[in-house]
């Protein structure tokens, strides 16, 4: 998969079916997992997982029916969503994403002090390097 694909809301949300059983699933079985919270129809399933194929995200085998499997690791994914959301709105800074995460007034003291431990640990291991 090439890291610069972009997948849609409902796309993500077959990937995160995947992610979540940690095997192949079918269609019937992605449907079940999504009805939890979607009531989406069988076709709208396939036409997604149709999607997610042509963009080589997913992988298909045939058994008695396709099962289908991501074809990146979900953490792989979210630094690679990460890393274009750093660079699309802070000019690739990290530096200027906590500096936004600091300045925004939905943080409270106790999420702020738990950002300045969690960069103390990695200062602490970046030492080491």
């Amino acid at each position: 998969m090439d890291m610069n694909t972009t997948v849609s809301n409902a796309e993500l949300e077959i990937l995160e079916a995947l992610w979540s059983a940690d095997r192949p699933l079918n269609a019937g079985e992605i449907r079940n997992f999504l009805n939890e919270n979607k009531k989406w129809e069988r076709t709208t399933v396939l036409t997604l997982i149709q999607r997610l194929l042509k963009k080589g995200v997913i992988s298909q085998e045939k058994k008695e029916v396709y099962y289908y499997a991501p074809c990146v690791k979900r953490n792989d994914y979210v630094n690679a969503e990460m890393k274009s959301f750093v660079n699309k709105f802070f000019g690739g800074s990290s530096r200027s994403l906590a500096a936004a995460l600091v300045e925004n007034e939905d943080l409270s003291r106790e999420d702020i002090e738990e950002l300045r431990d969690y960069f103390n640990k990695g200062l602490e291991s970046a030492k080491d390097r």
